[in-house]
Formats: C-alpha cells, structure tokens, sequence
C-alpha cells in the first residue's frame, strides 16, 4: 500500500507504510517474541510450536472507525488531522484533509463528503486550536458489519446544536444507511476525542454489530474493536481454544460491549465438528465487568435480546478493584463465596469462574490484578494484549499458569500495533 499523504510528509499514522506486507507480520511476530519468549517460553506442554502464524489483516480498507479533526472554514471544511509538522503547543489549527485514506473501509470514504456538505449547510464552524475559537472539533464515524452507520458530531458548546439538529434530515436522506446520529459536548481546550456529554439526534440508541452472528449493540461512547474482520477472528479464536477446556463458567473483565463473552457464552463446533471435553452446544454462566456504564448498558440490551440474561450478566466495575483487601493467603477458595463487586444485577458471582478472559488496556492488567488471579486457582486464563511488553511483565507475575497457545493478529497494519491472545493453563 501507498499514501501519497505519508509520502508528502503530512501524515505519519503509519510508520510501516511502503514496508512489504509480509514483512510487516515478521517484523512484528519476531518483536513480540522477543519480549514474550524469555518469560512465556516456546513450546506447549505437549512439546509442539507454542505460536501459531500471524493472522494477516486487509493491507487497506480495514478500518471500521474515523475520528476526524475538523479545520478550515464551515464553507471549505477539512475532515482529517492537524498538520503534523508544527509543534503541538504552538499550533496554528491548520488541517490535513484525509477524506482520500486509503485505511477506511469504502463505504465511511462514500460517506466524507457527505458529512461534510452537511457541516457547509448548517454553518458549523470548524474549531481553531490556535485561537480556541468554532465549535465543530471533530467528526467520529463508524460503519456496522452491515454497512449501517453511527455519525457523531463532536461540539465545543451547544450554541450551534439548532443548526446542527435543523440538518440533520438532509444527512439522513442523503446517507440513509445512518442508524445513529448524536452530537457530543468537549467544552474543554484538552487533547480529547469526545466528552462526557452525548445528545441524541436522529435513530436508533446502539449500532448493531452483528459478529460471527451474534448481535452486538454499540452505544456512542463504547469502544468496539476497528478491524472488524480481525475483531470476528480473535473472539472466534477465543471461543476455539477455550472449547479445547472443560470451563463451564467465565469471568469476562475489561468485557467492553460483551465481544469475548457472548463468543464464549455457548460452547460451539468449529472446522471439523470437533470440540472438546464438552460437547457443542453446552451453555456457559458468563459475568462481565467493565467501567464504562454505556458498554454495559449495551451488552446487558444483547444480551436481552438473545434471551441468555440469566446466565449471561453484566456489572460496571474496575477490575483492577477485585483484589481489593485481600492478600494471598485469605483470597476465597474457589467455590466459595466471594465479597460484590460491580453494580446492578450483575454483581460478582458468588462461586469463582472455570476461566477468566483479560483484554485490558495498553497498561496491562497490573500486579495486583495478576497476583489475584495467580492465588485464585482458577484454571485457565484467556490473555488478549495489544502490548506485548505488559504481557509480559503480567506473566511474571503468574509463575502458576504456563502458555498452550499464543497467536498475533495483525489488527493495524501499516503501524507496529498488533493484538496478541494468549491460553494459559494451571500447571
């Protein structure tokens, strides 16, 4: 893949941009390997490859998501970044426009234009970082598995919502794949995508993310993986090994929107019919924990919807809380009870799980976190890490699990991000 913006020099997002694609995935199988393997070692127990081949992305057209900086005028809007080359402190608002990336998928590039007739017609006027004057920071689109769209407009106050609300007809008829429409208040001059505050204006609440047939909604401010081909393999992937196990129950932590645990929710037949120890179709219990209450909200509406809200259950919660005022030697047995945590319904369970799925953030799950779970004596351990230096560090902190089977998933490529998933099992 080519950029002719990366080879001007106005845009940088992608440092791998020109690299072979093939060497890209080596490139990055051989840099996680060298922080993984002095700590997770290279064979699985039954003395085979530890790590499976990349699984390689779409080089273009793979992202589901834009978050674009808006710049210019209302008349000549710029949908994209701010220009790179000056100094962020003394940025004069000047933008590059990336309505032409070649990292979207064709139909949010159908939908640039549009959107951006539509700020012309109401007289949005694009925010200016330099003289912290407009209103219109940014515009954030997201495109469904079905090509249904989520269109955000990201204000600095509410002085010209009226004007926004008053288009907003015109942008449904001329992109009537839209499924949801919000504006979003940043008051605040920070460095920030979006702010507390959404305001809904057209449609549905949630975007329907229907993955590997399983429905999920995503509400504005939710996070959702943005390779959605790449989001489809790593929760089957999930579901697949861990239908190798005997887990009947899972603990879902940083469980987003429900992704890993509805996946996991039912044991499944994959390829050649083949499971495991239990047999297709077996229900899992799944429990949840995520801080942000709009995921939830969203996962607790799927899971409504497919009619597992008995045993598939979400709470609002840190998960780096659950080891709160426990040490080592008094963490609960499993089977036993264990103090809430979470709110609403979803409280914790009071038995621990079979297995427990982490997909936290760049940071890691951290010490604590770790060390619980090396107490718990919980069975097996789904790791999804998009930092192969915390997962590292993680695993050192866990000396009682060892690796079965660990696989890349080249979930941003043209840049040095990646998606790893790792099985543990209790030695």
């Amino acid at each position: 893949m080519q950029c002719p913006h990366f080879d001007a020099g106005t845009c940088r997002s992608c440092p791998l941009m020109g690299v072979p694609y093939a060497e890209q995935l080596n490139r990055k199988q051989a840099g996680v390997r060298r922080l993984l393997d002095p700590v997770a070692g290279t064979r699985e127990p039954d003395g085979s490859e530890l790590w499976l081949n990349p699984v390689p992305s779409r080089e273009s057209g793979f992202r589901n998501k834009a978050k674009m900086v808006v710049t210019g005028s209302a008349e000549h809007p710029r949908l994209g970044i701010l220009d790179p080359r000056q100094h962020p402190k003394h940025h004069d608002g000047t933008g590059v426009d990336l309505r032409d990336c070649g990292l979207y998928e064709p139909p949010l590039g159908a939908a640039f234009p549009v959107v951006a007739e539509v700020i012309t017609a109401a007289g949005l006027t694009p925010y200016d970082v330099g003289s912290r004057t407009g209103e219109l920071k940014h515009v954030i689109l997201t495109l469904s598995p079905s090509g249904r769209l989520m269109i955000r407009f990201v204000l600095r106050s509410r002085d010209q919502l009226p004007a926004l609300r008053a288009a907003v007809p015109a942008l449904l008829a001329a992109l009537p794949a839209t499924e949801v429409v919000t504006a979003n208040l940043l008051p605040e001059h920070r460095a920030l995508l979006e702010g507390p505050e959404e305001i809904h204006l057209a449609g549905a609440p949630t975007l329907p993310m229907l993955l590997n047939g399983i429905p999920l909604n995503l509400r504005p401010q939710g996070f959702f993986q943005t390779n959605t081909a790449l989001a489809a393999t790593l929760y089957a992937l999930a579901s697949e090994w861990l239908d190798t196990t005997d887990a009947a129950s899972v603990w879902d932590l940083y469980c987003g929107v429900g992704g890993f645990g509805f996946q996991l929710a039912e044991v499944r037949s994959h390829g050649d019919g083949r499971t495991g120890p239990l047999p297709a179709g077996t229900e899992r219990t799944v429990w949840g924990l995520e801080t942000s209450a709009d995921a939830v909200a969203a996962a607790q509406v799927t899971a409504r919807d497919l009619g597992v809200q008995d045993r598939v259950r979400f709470a609002v919660g840190d998960a780096t809380a659950i080891p709160t005022g426990r040490t080592p030697d008094h963490v609960p047995h499993r089977a036993t009870e264990v103090p809430p945590v979470g709110t609403g319904a979803g409280e914790m369970p009071a038995e621990l799980p079979d297995a427990v799925v982490v997909n936290p953030p760049r940071r890691g799950i951290g010490s604590e976190l770790a060390g619980w779970i090396q107490a718990s004596g919980i069975p097996h351990v789904l790791y999804s890490s998009c930092n192969a230096a915390t997962l590292a560090r993680d695993l050192e902190h866990l000396p009682g699990y060892r690796p079965v089977r660990a696989r890349l998933l080249d979930m941003f490529p043209q840049t040095e991000h990646y998606e790893v998933l790792m099985l543990l099992e209790r030695r």
